[in-house]
């Protein structure tokens, strides 16, 4: 009778102590969740490239020769589909004038929507060291040029300042990972500061490799290209009231990439006759046949491109 009355005692023990702890949570073991990485809203894009002929718009700023330039942008991301910026670029030119370089400031904002990113923003072109050349002396009776002011044997002329601005609108698809198209518009009320007003409105597309071509290399291929169209209005008096004449520019390049560097092999053209070439650009080294700064061009350019999160930490 003990042993039963014993061996019934420690049965309710026990069982009391089960149901005591099927009362109890159950304990859960979970992944601790991954640190937040810290936001820093603010990155510097910075950069420079040498060239063996500076383009623009199919004309040629550096007469055909080589050119060195660089640019550095401070960026301001409000959030990761919205950024700030603003920028300061320089480029070795030869212009009639004998300006010392063109410096370039800007500033804008670049709005993105998935697939679909947006530029927006003004461009100031400026020329400092520019000398008036004048052939006509319609520079001096303007008081645009000192008396005695230099002059070309070819005729040409071109005023000390040439600065201008522009503000401009860009948009680019991204389709996939290897195929991108966009569209440009660019306007100025006083291209060059020659009087004329100036549109550029340009398409590009671009292709880039698949990562695989080139294995664990590094290096990066793209074809990409550009067809354009400048429009030109008439000028002042210093250039005689003229009206520039319109025209379009394409290019169509290869490139090639590895780690920040560029090395972009293009071809470069336009349909200005060389005299209205002439007529727009004042070539100091234009003949009686017109300008060679906007024909058929190959430009070969290696650049290197960095930003301080992706590069310098």
């Amino acid at each position: 009778m003990t042993k039963i009355f014993l061996s019934a005692t420690a049965l309710l023990i026990v069982g009391t102590a089960a149901a005591s702890a099927a009362d109890l949570p159950a304990k859960v073991y979970t992944k601790a969740p991954p640190p937040v990485a810290a936001f820093d809203p603010w990155d510097v894009a910075f950069g420079a490239a040498i060239t063996n002929n500076y383009v623009f718009r199919g004309v040629s700023q550096s007469n055909r020769e080589a050119s060195v330039s660089g640019y550095f942008e401070p960026r301001y991301n409000v959030t990761k589909d919205l950024q700030l910026y603003i920028g300061a670029a320089g480029n070795s030119i030869s212009f009639t004038n004998h300006a010392a370089a063109e410096v370039d400031v800007y500033a804008g904002v670049r709005p993105t929507f998935g697939p679909v990113a947006f530029d927006f923003g003004v461009w100031g072109y400026l020329y400092p060291g520019g000398q008036c050349v004048d052939a006509n002396a319609g520079g001096v009776a303007a008081g645009l040029c000192p008396p005695g002011a230099s002059f070309l044997p070819n005729g040409n002329f071109m005023k000390k300042d040439v600065s201008f601005y522009e503000v401009y609108g860009k948009v680019t698809y991204t389709v996939s990972d290897n195929f991108s198209i966009g569209a440009n518009a660019y306007y100025s009320p006083n291209f060059l500061n020659s009087g004329a007003d100036g549109t550029y409105a340009s398409v590009i597309g671009k292709v880039t490799a698949p990562t695989e071509w080139f294995g664990a290399s590094g290096v990066g291929m793209y074809l990409s290209g550009e067809f354009g169209r400048q429009w030109l209005g008439t000028s002042d008096a210093f250039y005689g009231n003229v009206k520039f004449a319109d025209y379009n520019t394409w290019n169509v390049g290869i490139g090639f990439t590895y780690k920040v560097f560029t090395l972009d092999f293009r071809y470069s053209d336009t349909s200005l006759s060389k005299a209205d070439c002439n007529l727009f650009t004042g070539d100091f080294t234009a003949t009686a046949e017109g300008s060679k700064w906007c024909g058929a061009a190959g430009i070969v350019k290696l650049s290197a491109d960095l930003t301080a999160m992706t590069n310098l930490k």
